[in-house]
């Protein structure tokens, strides 16, 4: 079936039940310090209101595995959210029971209700069949505009909408799908991988989806230092997988039988230990000393890497460089991210940035409103970009949609 998007659905006069994604972080006074994901969400809610619906939101925030925390009220969300809409955002005592069936009842066309914390109840991470349907019960249509939830099979991201026999996706979701889904199955070539982060166990299955799909699949980050191993190199202290080293292995011989060009750093910064004020040389990856620990990609490789992004019809980025949270260290990650905002002005690549770390050092940067598309999920992203499907979405496709 066709996923439903906002176009597709009346809703004026109804109550919709709205899942966001207003994970947003608090600082020890329970101010939010991040409200991208509250910005957002709000083409869909104005898009919504214009329409003349009522909104019942639903999120969680923070993970109080069932417990009803108060530093993990939506209560500061709610705030926020009303300053940015321009109109009162009533927050919900619970998110079930009788006096969120009245407040949600009584909602005008315009109106805005925010349930509590959906993870104060663990039947949300359960996806209890009966939560899920008092959750339903408070609206008539169904909008999941939450990405970066929809990889996980929860009462309110997947059990809510097999209630409501009207359910669309947001503007938000739409457009996260289009990029970490549509664009890969069709891809701008040439199309460029760029992977970071730490572990490889992560991206086994991202790499075995990519390898069938891109021209080029540049790995750096802590990963690098496991496929290092499996080239026979010594990696001093540097961040080891050791369990993954022949997945490492394997992975070498599929890029080269495919007619991939695997590019891994060729030169590293290493440091003498894990600090920002650690001394630092510039090696090849070849002569990592003893003790020592690989941080960054080094001056050739960002050469490297920066002339496969500037050239390139497409690039997704899943993880950073190296220790970029340490300045010494963030020198890779920054000298790419400004060659593919280059790209993308210039000559138009598409620039898709994968969630979580990945985007948190883009917008670090500066460089988020640059790309094409900055992904709000983290694990969604990863499991968009791998091929697999996301139960949130999924049941967007359902029969009876």
């Amino acid at each position: 079936m066709k996923r439903k998007t906002l176009e597709d659905i009346q809703v004026a006069g109804k109550r919709v039940l709205v899942r966001v994604d207003f994970n947003a972080p608090l600082d020890d006074r329970l101010h939010i310090t991040d409200d991208t994901r509250l910005q957002a969400a709000l083409p869909t809610l104005e898009h919504l209101l214009d329409q003349g619906a009522a909104l019942v939101l639903m999120s969680h925030l923070g993970r109080p595995k069932g417990k009803r925390l108060p530093q993990m009220s939506l209560k500061p969300v709610a705030e926020r959210l009303g300053q940015l809409l321009g109109r009162p955002v009533q927050l919900a005592p619970d998110c079930v029971g009788p006096e969120v069936e009245r407040l949600a009842g009584g909602l005008r066309p315009g109106q805005v209700l925010m349930l509590e914390n959906l993870r104060f109840h663990p039947e949300e991470e359960k996806n209890d069949p009966e939560f899920a349907r008092q959750l339903a019960a408070l609206g008539e249509i169904y909008v999941d505009d939450a990405f970066g939830s929809a990889h996980r099979a929860h009462a309110s991201t997947e059990g809510v909408a097999r209630h409501l026999a009207v359910r669309a996706s947001g503007l938000l979701m739409e457009r996260e799908i289009q990029y970490l889904r549509d664009a890969v199955q069709q891809p701008r070539r040439p199309f460029v991988a760029v992977l970071g982060g730490v572990k490889v166990s992560g991206k086994i299955e991202l790499i075995e989806n990519l390898l069938n799909k891109v021209d080029a699949l540049l790995i750096g980050g802590a990963m690098a230092y496991t496929f290092f191993k499996a080239m026979g190199l010594e990696i001093g202290n540097s961040l080891l997988e050791a369990e993954r080293v022949e997945v490492a292995r394997q992975t070498l011989a599929r890029a080269e039988e495919r007619g991939v060009q695997l590019l891994l750093p060729v030169d590293c910064v290493v440091a003498d230990r894990f600090a920002a004020d650690a001394q630092t040389r510039v090696v090849a990856r070849q002569e990592i000393p003893a003790g020592w620990l690989g941080m960054d990609i080094g001056p050739q490789t960002r050469q490297l890497f920066t002339a496969q992004v500037s050239g390139a019809g497409m690039v997704i980025w899943n993880g950073p460089l190296g220790v970029c949270e340490m300045a010494p260290f963030a020198e890779g990650t920054r000298q790419v991210a400004q060659a593919l905002a280059r790209a993308s002005a210039e000559r138009g690549t598409l620039s898709i940035i994968g969630g979580g770390d990945t985007a948190g050092a883009i917008a670090q940067l500066g460089l988020s409103g640059q790309m094409t598309h900055v992904s709000t999920g983290g694990g969604a992203s990863l499991e968009c970009l791998s091929g697999l499907v996301l139960p949130g979405v999924a049941v967007l496709e359902r029969e009876g949609g």
